[in-house]
Formats: C-alpha cells, sequence, structure tokens
C-alpha cells in the first residue's frame, strides 16, 4: 500500500501573498483540513506546513508555510501534494482509490476471477470500478447489491454477479 497519498494538483495562484489555487483529488474540502503538513513528493522526503484551506469552487486555496509571494506561489504550480495516510482519519467502511486499483474482481459464490480494478470513476451516484480483463474494459458499479467485501490487504473484492453486469456473447 502507497503510504503518501495524493491529494491534489496546485493549478494556479491566489492573490499576491503566496496562497495557491489547487484542484482536489480528495473526496473534499474537510478531508484536507485535518492536516497540518503536506508533501511535495510521494516519499514524505519534502514536507511542507498547511497554515490554512478554504474553499473555492471545486477547489481549495492553500497557505503553505514559506511561500509569502506571488513569484514563489508561481513556482509550485503543476506540483502534486500529498498526504501521509497515518495522518488521515477515514471512516472504517472506507477505502482509499489507491488501495483499490490493483484489486481483483471474485464472485462471491463461485470464487471465479474475472479481472482487476484499473480504475475508480465517480459520477455523482456511486463509485464505478473500471475492471480490465485480457485488455477488455467493463465498469461494475460499487453499490451494496453487487459489492459485497472488499479487503484491500488482500487486494480482493468480491462481488454478487447480476445479469447484464457484463456483456454477454
Amino acid at each position: 500500500m502507497k503510504q503518501f497519498l495524493e491529494v491534489g494538483k496546485i493549478n494556479n495562484t491566489h492573490a499576491i501573498k503566496g496562497e495557491v489555487k489547487m484542484q482536489l483529488w480528495c473526496d473534499d474540502i474537510d478531508y484536507l483540513k485535518q492536516f497540518k503538513v503536506l508533501y511535495m513528493d510521494n516519499k514524505g522526503e519534502k514536507q511542507i506546513n498547511l497554515l490554512s484551506v478554504r474553499a473555492q469552487k471545486n477547489s481549495a486555496i492553500l497557505k503553505l508555510e514559506g511561500i509569502d509571494t506571488l513569484e514563489e506561489a508561481q513556482a509550485l504550480k503543476g506540483k502534486i501534494l500529498y498526504c501521509n495516510r497515518d495522518d488521515a482519519k477515514i471512516d472504517d467502511d472506507a477505502n482509499y482509490i489507491a488501495d483499490l486499483i490493483g484489486c481483483y474482481i471474485v464472485d462471491m459464490d463461485t470464487e471465479e476471477e474475472y479481472g482487476k480494478v484499473a480504475d475508480v470513476l465517480n459520477y455523482g451516484s456511486c463509485d464505478i470500478y473500471d475492471m480490465e480483463s485480457q485488455g477488455k474494459h467493463s465498469l461494475i458499479p460499487a453499490i451494496p447489491d453487487i459489492v459485497k467485501e472488499i479487503n484491500t490487504e488482500y487486494q480482493v473484492i468480491k462481488i454478487k454477479r447480476m445479469k447484464g453486469l457484463f456483456d454477454e456473447d
């Protein structure tokens, strides 16, 4: 499992005092607000203190320690910020997308392996697992009627196959 997870990408500056605008890649602004420290790399070697976070439409405005001018903020454009999963609090039944990608999707009754999660999409109502098997992709809604068990430690997602879930030959 990845220790340092992407929370967003700095895509612009905000005002003239060094604030940056970040596209959120995490669930919401409240998730981001729980951190005091973020990281400029995926290994946790370049930490930066997070002084403040506020929402702006679908983005976040961040004030980072040591970034006090427009020029310093501009130098961060395009950078991805990471959090340490040990610093995060998530619901017991929640999973990180990074942990779901690569999981095997298996039939809960027959143990037949259907494929692996290539990506997790969300268009509003629920997450959708993009499953890849032999170069072919299928979309699986992550709803309780279908997804019965998720075990990211063993990289297995057990599903109840429903008629029409996969293209029938």
